[in-house]
This record gives structure tokens, C-alpha cells and sequence, in this order.
């Protein structure tokens, strides 16, 4: 398998369709409820969780013609209908994430952490996913307490910068710079 492309995508009203109203379904939906996504779910049964997600229901099985018009599809099935998904997926260009099936997936989904305004994601290229996410919980525990400060400074520092016209390959010393005074002054008494 080639490298993979670390990619966060801005769902924000746009389509996504879930294959599957189980387990794995219920596992991914909340992320993409979180970001905006105008979520379809398509499956014979849904569990009372996806039903009251928000997310718009079709109690039946899986048609091609469900991927009209979606820009991601999440295959949370069984392996027969994850590969049914991602054909059709294929013809229409559309990147699928089928959940516990790496074969017939073409986008994964990595452990993911959130934290003060910082998003950091970790992947396996879905050959290892309990790795990812023991990588993710060390990550997070990695991460400093007062992340918020440190994406409130950068953003100011960059608006400034661009502002005066600040060379790119001087931003980034300088905002190191500006991360060793926030210390500075967090650590005086």
C-alpha cells in the first residue's frame, strides 16, 4: 500500500452517507454529527442511538444510487455490503471509510484528539487500529493544559505577521519565540 495523505475535511452541511445502524455505525456518527455533516443513514435495522442522532433514517438495504451527490461514505455493514459500497463508491469517485474492512476502504479514519483548538490525528493506515488509538491517549496526555493559550497566541502572531509582511521562513522562529514568553510569564510568580 503507498502512503497514505493526512487529510481533515470540512464537512459542514455537506453529504455523508453511513451504511450500517449497528455497533460500528454508532461509533462514527458523532463525529460527523460534531462537524457539521448532513448525514444519511442507511440500514434494514438502526439502533435507538443513531435514530435519535438527528441524523436522517432509511430503513432499508444499501442501493448504489445512495451515493448520489454524497462527498463521504462511511460503510459500517457486513464485509459484503462494505465491498458493494465501495465499488459503487469507486464509480462515483466518492471516498469511503469502511469501518473494520481496510480491504475495501478508501479513506480511514485515525485516532483522534482535540484539544484546546488543536486536532491531532493518528493512523495506521487501518492495519493496527487499537495501536492508533493507544498513540492518540499519549498524545493527549502529551498535549499541554493550556493548548487554547498556546492556538491564541499563534493565531494573533500570524494575523500580525501577515500583516507586515513577515517572510515564512521567519514565522516560525518567531512564534517559538512567543510560546517561550508565554512561559516566561506563566511561571512568574
Amino acid at each position: 500500500m503507498s502512503e497514505l495523505l493526512p487529510v481533515f475535511l470540512k464537512l459542514e452541511g455537506r453529504r455523508v452517507l453511513v451504511v450500517g445502524g449497528g455497533r460500528l455505525a454508532k461509533a462514527k456518527l458523532p463525529a460527523l454529527v460534531a462537524a457539521g455533516a448532513r448525514v444519511r443513514v442507511v440500514a434494514p435495522e438502526i439502533a435507538p442511538e443513531i435514530e435519535a442522532s438527528g441524523a436522517a433514517i432509511e430503513r432499508r438495504g444499501f442501493e448504489p444510487t445512495d451515493l448520489d451527490s454524497v462527498w463521504l461514505a462511511l460503510a459500517a455493514a457486513t464485509p459484503e455490503v462494505n465491498r458493494a459500497v465501495a465499488k459503487a463508491a469507486e464509480e462515483r469517485r466518492v471516498f469511503v471509510n469502511a469501518v473494520d474492512d481496510v480491504a475495501s476502504a478508501t479513506a480511514y479514519l485515525g485516532g483522534v484528539v482535540r484539544k484546546g483548538g488543536v486536532v491531532v490525528a493518528v493512523s495506521t493506515q487501518g492495519r493496527a487500529p487499537a495501536l492508533a488509538g493507544l498513540l492518540r491517549e499519549a498524545l493527549e496526555a502529551a498535549l499541554p493544559d493550556d493548548t487554547t493559550e498556546w492556538v491564541r497566541a499563534a493565531a494573533a502572531l500570524r494575523a500580525r505577521q501577515k500583516a507586515s509582511g513577515v517572510p515564512f521562513e521567519r514565522r516560525r522562529p518567531a512564534l517559538l519565540e512567543e510560546l517561550n514568553r508565554l512561559y516566561a510569564e506563566a511561571a512568574r510568580p
